[in-house]
């Protein structure tokens, strides 16, 4: 009976590391290619870093785009918000 294990010129135990050796190539190849080339593709995993919806931060942007505020309150408000809240998305 011969195993993977015998010596008199077989494959050997290494034939089964192939398929872990080409898994481990095939995750490394898709994470490099998530972090780098597909970073500015939007996915479930991507956050939008602009503000949506009726945070204060976007109340307050459309409220300047608009031009309800003028450019030093916007600059004002927003600081405050930014002491209070904190930036949205990390910036």
């Amino acid at each position: 009976m011969q195993t993977l294990a015998n010596r008199g010129g077989g494959p050997g135990p290494w034939i089964l590391f192939l398929p872990l050796i080409r898994a481990a190539v095939v995750i490394g190849v898709v994470t490099l290619l998530r972090r780098t080339v597909w970073c500015g593709r939007s996915g479930p995993w991507a956050a939008d870093p602009r503000p949506s919806g009726d945070s204060p931060l976007a109340v307050l942007g459309r409220r300047f785009a608009s031009g309800d505020i003028d450019e030093d309150e916007y600059w004002r408000r927003l600081s405050v918000l930014d002491e209070r809240f904190g930036r949205e998305g990390g910036a």
